[in-house]
């Protein structure tokens, strides 16, 4: 089964990247793999108040998780995987491209304000050419309704 890999994050056009692997997911029989990743500066601290800051991180990830599989689920009949990995984000993601043969496409949603389009986007087209599988690039300001046209 082909998945499509899409990166769970805080930001605005994370929410297009994921309605776009769940909606081409569910018109091509394929799988959604949600990969959220927790920045390794976020545990430097004493041993034990660490162990709780990556319990917090991942409970949080869970439940911003269950609100986007639950949509799946209902709208779009696909069940997301989740994937939560810690590290620095461009090494971890082409990681779990290497790491699993299903996925076929990197799914990434482009930011609009000054900042350009996010730095996963940036600095993952830069490696472009050393990926083994496509990335698309779901604008962040595109409608709902638009991508539910082209998908």
């Amino acid at each position: 089964m082909r998945k499509f890999l899409v990166v769970l994050d805080d930001s605005r056009e994370c929410l297009n990247a994921m309605r776009f692997a769940a909606m081409r997911a569910a018109k091509s029989g394929g799988g959604v793999a949600v990969l959220s990743i927790i920045p390794p500066d976020e545990f430097n601290h004493w041993i034990g108040v660490g162990e709780v800051m990556r319990a917090e991180a991942r409970e949080r990830i869970e439940v911003h998780f269950e609100v986007f599989a639950k949509w799946m689920r209902d709208k779009q009949g696909v069940d997301p995987q989740l994937i939560i990995r810690e590290g620095e984000a461009v090494p971890e993601i082409m990681a779990q491209i290497d790491e699993d043969p299903e996925i076929g496409v990197l799914v990434l949603g482009a930011g609009t304000g000054k900042k350009g389009p996010g730095p996963l986007v940036t600095q993952l087209t830069r490696n472009a050419g050393e990926l083994q599988i496509p990335i698309t690039i779901v604008p962040g300001e595109m409608s709902k309704e638009r991508l539910e046209a082209i998908t």
